[in-house]
């Protein structure tokens, strides 16, 4: 199981912040690979505000006792006091990311982005934006620069403003078989990326036009298949520099590739930075 999460402060207990109109206190991700089961269960809920965005997989929610699966594609919000009880199993591979949030406004800005008070589930659709805005208020409230708070509430209302655009696009049922399809190429990207892929042949063997396959997955994604895979290596090839002491070579197979070479030269493309110069200025000091 992979984790990665910060706090405003280093504090792990939630809030109630009165004085601004929104707050960020923490965010994370995390992917379930060898766990069976991670449960969560808060019989009064917390203080805050919590969105969660579910990448890949799944996971099982139970609202109002009423038990609810929410694929990948859509975010589940709890509010302040409200029970939280969820479940999310190794077998399904699931990818989730997390935000807490709190203000005196923050109700209102809900409201005015689409979320009404009595809704839980929101279609969002699956993107490598959203990652993106996770992982920055992720290292914003970890390397605490100027300005960071200001910076992680920016963030969030970039993620608002984006689910808000894309929640409106609720797929049609002539759509369902697509996103179906499509969900089932990022869930197979996702556990297979360290491995040779060929777009081609994928696509070959689910009996897809390559044109359309790429079409579809861009639609569905956000960006093409060969972008999505490059994303999915350096994105994990930074939380290996991050968090391990592996060497360059043994985090270049982990990623799959062989060539530690050329993996260095992709990641500076990349990141603006070799792999050694990310290390040396983000890698967590344990």
């Amino acid at each position: 199981m992979y984790i990665n999460s910060a706090y405003w402060h280093k504090n792990r207990r939630d809030f109630k912040d009165k004085k601004s109109p929104l707050f960020v206190g923490s965010c994370g991700t995390y992917r379930l690979k060898t766990v069976e089961k991670l449960p969560t269960h808060r019989p009064r809920g917390r203080l805050d505000f919590q969105l969660i965005y579910i990448a890949s997989g799944k996971g099982e929610f139970y609202f109002h006792g009423k038990k609810e699966i929410v694929n990948a594609g859509n975010m589940v919000i709890y509010r302040p006091k409200e029970e939280q009880r969820y479940y999310y199993y190794g077998v399904d591979q699931t990818e989730v990311y997390w935000v807490h949030f709190t203000g005196n406004n923050v109700t209102n800005i809900l409201r005015q982005h689409g979320i009404s008070d009595d809704m839980h589930i929101i279609y969002t659709g699956t993107s490598l934006e959203y990652k993106r805005i996770f992982t920055s208020i992720i290292n914003e409230l970890r390397f605490c620069k100027s300005e960071y708070e200001e910076l992680c509430v920016y963030y969030l209302m970039e993620l608002l403003i984006l689910t808000h655009r894309l929640s409106s696009e609720k797929p049609r049922k002539s759509n369902l078989l697509t996103m179906q399809e499509m969900e089932r190429a990022v869930q197979y990207f996702s556990q297979n990326y360290n491995s040779p892929i060929s777009i081609d042949e994928y696509a070959h063997s689910h009996n897809f036009s390559i044109s359309w396959f790429i079409q579809s997955f861009k639609q569905y994604t956000g960006t093409t298949p060969t972008q999505y895979l490059l994303f999915l290596r350096i994105s994990n090839a930074k939380n290996l520099l991050e968090n391990t002491s592996f060497n360059i070579s043994e985090i270049s197979r982990a990623i799959g590739y062989e060539n530690p070479l050329y993996f260095s030269r992709i990641f500076k493309k990349q990141s603006g930075l070799s792999p050694s110069e990310y290390r040396k200025k983000y890698q967590i000091i344990m």
